[in-house]
């Protein structure tokens, strides 16, 4: 199975995947943290902090955040938090080359649940490194949500259910 939970900033959207995960999985899932916090900021160490006591020990965690699809073994239960946060590691490769890790991820033969922050609907951003963020972030949504059994919306810490 393929679930993406879709939603803005602290919209619960990590936390509602995270259930479902442990709910979905026969043993202990695995959550791929794919943020690389090289940058030493302040501000997001926070909340990875604060993602880390979330999910206590209900999930074995590998932070990895480049070439994914290496690491999901068959027959296992992943939450990738986040796909925005691997976008953002990778915004140097080609548009082709990130949906062909996808199309590896989504081959595989495991439950993977996707987490992806809903940008598209602000502004449009001055700078061309934003627009490309958020051009890559509607794209890889777009192709997600196509591969995935479900997708959910997250707003406010409520689920809505659009596939």
């Amino acid at each position: 199975m393929k679930i993406l939970y879709i939603g803005g900033q602290k919209s619960a959207k990590s936390k509602i995947a995270s259930k479902k995960a442990i709910k979905i999985s026969k043993q202990k899932p695995y959550y791929i943290a794919t943020y690389d916090n090289s940058f030493k900021d302040k501000t997001m160490q926070i909340k990875i902090n604060k993602h880390i006591k979330q999910r206590k020990d209900h999930f074995t965690t590998i932070e990895k955040n480049k070439k994914l699809h290496k690491i999901i073994k068959k027959n296992k239960t992943y939450l990738i938090d986040c796909i925005s946060m691997w976008i953002f590691n990778n915004m140097h490769k080609k548009e082709k080359d990130l949906l062909k890790e996808l199309k590896k991820i989504c081959k595989k033969k495991s439950n993977i649940i996707f987490v992806l922050n809903d940008v598209n609907k602000g502004l449009i951003a001055q700078d061309k490194i934003s627009r490309r963020f958020v051009d890559l972030s509607g794209i890889i949504g777009q192709f997600l949500a196509k591969k995935c059994d479900e997708v959910i919306e997250v707003q406010y810490g409520i689920e809505i259910k659009i596939k």
